[in-house]
């Protein structure tokens, strides 16, 4: 049995997976494991190179009878290069027909950041660099009010092609604008958070909007350690609350870390590229932290963000682009 949270009209299995970094030869299988093992919710984008073989893996699982297209819910993401309202409707469209899908389930605005248009026949995914051939390479911000952007999102609600629309790595600042124009109010809002991230301030504020929030990266620096963009020191896995409550409990430190996620309001996407992790990170409705835990677990508090534009961005990218003080 897994618990769901409401999004918008919508019902969404708590815990979904997370498609970011599954290597596009093992995504096929995974998914259809992943749907076979009871998951009902994936979480998608553009930017991840993996839809068409994340939609081979539904037309599977779809064929082998493991469930039915509306059991599932299909979350995607559009990508920087496409705020331009001109792109929004043609960007979704492509990701449809990557999934074999006639509609998403839910559609967000993947970064409050607009990088200029590259056409699907150039690079598909354009991924951050405007030129990867250039002499020095560098990503290209383009002059796009987020309020167009989502003017053509909630456009894609009107066609009929996504069901929700919402944002991701939006801040206090960023939501609060966005509530005051929005026609159609976001139903999602998608954010790093784990014991070392809490975002305790932003969750409540997405609260009084009526938000539900996803927690990306809910086990924190295990999704940056391949990247180096985290150390192998910074798992909050190896804390000794976490331990003792796995321990309590007779579970793994992963479960105690998602419990305490689900357990908080939020939603949860743990990536995993290992079948036998699947049960493991679904199985977490059949305990409960004590109140000590979850307050001692959410102590671990640091402010320590893995995946900041403001740092990747002017290293890897060659462009400056803070989106959090």
């Amino acid at each position: 049995m897994v618990a769901k949270v409401q999004v918008g009209k919508g019902e969404m299995p708590a815990v979904g997976l997370g498609l970011w970094k599954i290597a596009r030869e093992d995504t096929p299988e995974m998914v259809r494991s992943a749907i076979e093992a009871g998951y009902r919710h994936l979480d998608s984008a553009a930017d991840y190179g993996n839809e068409a073989e994340v939609g081979e893996g539904i037309r599977l699982a779809l064929q082998q009878g493991l469930v039915d297209r509306e059991s599932l819910w299909v979350t995607s993401k559009l990508w920087n290069t496409y705020h331009r309202p001109e792109h929004v409707r043609s960007a979704c469209e492509r990701t449809l027909k990557d999934l074999g899908l006639s509609e998403l389930d839910l559609y967000l605005i993947h970064f409050p950041i607009a990088l200029e248009y590259v056409d699907f026949a150039t690079r598909y995914p354009p991924e951050w660099l405007a030129d990867p051939e250039a002499e020095t390479p560098k990503m290209k911000p383009d002059a796009v009010p987020l309020a167009d952007t989502w003017g053509a999102m909630e456009a894609l609600v009107e066609a009929g092609l996504v069901k929700e629309i919402g944002v991701c790595n939006y801040n206090t600042g960023l939501l609060h604008d966005l509530m005051a124009y929005a026609k159609i109010k976001p139903a999602m809002l998608q954010i790093e958070a784990h014991p070392y991230l809490t975002q305790a301030r932003l969750l409540r504020a997405a609260a009084q909007y009526g938000i539900t929030v996803t927690a990306f990266s809910p086990l924190g620096a295990l999704s940056y350690l391949e990247l180096n963009m985290a150390a192998i020191g910074e798992s909050v896995l190896e804390q000794a609350v976490v331990q003792s409550a796995a321990k309590r409990l007779d579970r793994t430190p992963a479960q105690v870390v998602l419990r305490w996620g689900i357990q908080r309001g939020t939603a949860v996407i743990p990536k995993t590229s290992q079948p036998a992790r699947l049960k493991e990170n679904k199985a977490l409705f059949d305990f409960e932290l004590t109140d000590e835990e979850m307050l001692a677990i959410s102590a671990l508090n640091c402010d320590r963000r893995f995946n900041d534009p403001g740092h990747f961005c002017e290293e890897a990218f060659g462009c400056f682009y803070p989106i959090y003080d």
